[in-house]
């Protein structure tokens, strides 16, 4: 195989690689929001309505013992997706130079003249 294809192949894979790596990161955020919403949600929750002052504060105080313990286990996602999202993105850029330096080696051989030696 001459140079020129074995570069294409190879940019060919490299971007296969990039889509790979940028959908990991597509998926990484979407969870992380997902996360961040739950969290959001929890933190804007009302006060019960309706209820007598015994029984709303009860409930209130369950609400926020749940809140508070759901809060932290939601913390802990977040800053564990925060990181899977941060390693996704580098190797989505890791992937992204890979392919832009084979493209551009690839148009390289492609523009060189050929000399017909046993190397070329």
């Amino acid at each position: 195989m001459s140079k020129a294809r074995d570069l294409a192949r190879l940019t060919e894979l490299a971007a296969l690689t990039l889509d790979h790596r940028l959908g990991q990161m597509r998926a990484a955020s979407q969870a992380l929001e997902r996360s961040r919403d739950q969290l959001a949600a929890i933190n804007e929750a009302g006060k019960p309505a309706d209820l007598p002052l015994v029984a709303g504060a009860r409930a209130e105080w369950a609400y926020r013992r749940w809140a508070d313990q759901r809060r932290s286990e939601l913390n802990l996602v977040i800053a564990r997706q925060t990181a899977d999202w941060l390693t996704a993105r580098d190797e989505a850029r890791t992937a992204f130079g890979r392919r832009e330096a084979l493209q551009g080696l690839a148009l390289l051989v492609k523009d060189r003249p050929s000399y017909g030696d046993a190397s070329g």
